[in-house]
């Protein structure tokens, strides 16, 4: 499949299967702690990236397979609202099946109407909010030269008028970045004009681009929830039951590699594996050279190898 992806295991949004509208890493941003590396195509100008229809076709192909899946996500390898089609893509998806959709967007060009009337469609819209200061946004998110992070958080808030679904916010929090107590008090400011339904702190979990996004302990999360407010909460570790497909599973497993970077757990929780036969399919596959070993904060984590 060219375009869409999975299910895979989310933490906010259990299994999900990604649609990946726009090429590898165009992006708005280029965070620091992207698990997908450098940015290589930093943009803001919308078009038509993917064709519509045959969008459409490899969705009804997953469905077609009966597997589990709780959200169909336009996500993937860049910022989605890139699409200048992606209001046409949900509404287009959304005609096929009853299962949700969700966008999960760095919400940088919400502060644009356009984008903002055409993510109405969505059932749920995951934005990302890391700064409230432009000085934090720059260092954090290196974004493109024209964003700037006052008219980003009007954007958010202009959107949560409009917008009759959900809005889960995701804050990731990075040491020595955004976890100072001037910063999270800029942000519970922005926080509480935005209204999200549900707000999420992160932190770095898998391996970034950049070896110097560090993650906050437990102690420090704690801390910033605290400071932020009892509304939000910190996202854990997904630990679903898995579900058993019929796709070759090699493939399935180098498709989501292609992705992000997975742990065995991942692997075993997934496709209903042992931890035993998920380590052995890992290891045939790093043998055949697809996939590549990367240790991040005791953790392995499997990637596709380029």
């Amino acid at each position: 499949m060219k375009y869409v992806y999975g299910p895979v295991p989310s933490r906010r949004l259990g299994f999900s299967l990604g649609v990946d509208i726009v090429p590898y890493k165009a992006c708005t941003l280029d965070c620091i702690y992207c698990q997908l590396g450098r940015t290589t195509r930093k943009v803001i100008k919308r078009k038509t990236y993917t064709p519509k229809e045959e969008i459409f076709k490899e969705v009804q192909v997953f469905l077609n397979k009966l597997m589990k899946i709780d959200f169909i996500t336009f996500s993937g390898s860049g910022e989605p609202t890139l699409h200048s089609e992606i209001g046409a893509l949900i509404k287009g998806v959304k005609k096929i099946t009853s299962i949700p959709v969700a966008v999960l967007t760095n919400g940088t060009l919400l502060f644009m109407k356009d984008v903002q009337k055409e993510l109405l469609e969505a059932d749920v819209v995951l934005p990302s909010l890391d700064a409230a200061s432009q000085h934090v946004f720059k260092r954090i998110n290196r974004p493109h030269n024209s964003l700037n992070i006052g008219s980003i958080i009007n954007g958010l808030k202009g959107f949560r008028k409009i917008f009759s679904g959900q809005i889960w916010l995701e804050i990731m929090l990075i040491k020595g970045f955004n976890d100072d107590s001037n910063e999270l008090l800029q942000m519970k400011k922005a926080l509480s004009e935005i209204q999200p339904d549900k707000i999420h702190l992160n932190t770095v979990i898998r391996p970034p681009s950049e070896k110097y996004a560090s993650p906050l302990n437990p102690d420090e999360m704690r801390a910033a929830r605290d400071l932020l407010g009892e509304s939000c909460e910190i996202i854990a570790e997904f630990h679903g039951k898995g579900y058993v497909g019929n796709r070759d599973l090699k493939d399935a497993i180098i498709e989501m590699t292609k992705r992000r970077p997975v742990t065995i757990t991942d692997i075993a929780n997934l496709f209903g594996l042992s931890e035993a036969n998920a380590i052995k399919m890992m290891e045939e596959l790093n043998v055949e050279g697809v996939i590549k070993e990367i240790q991040y904060k005791e953790k392995r984590y499997y990637s596709f190898k380029n």
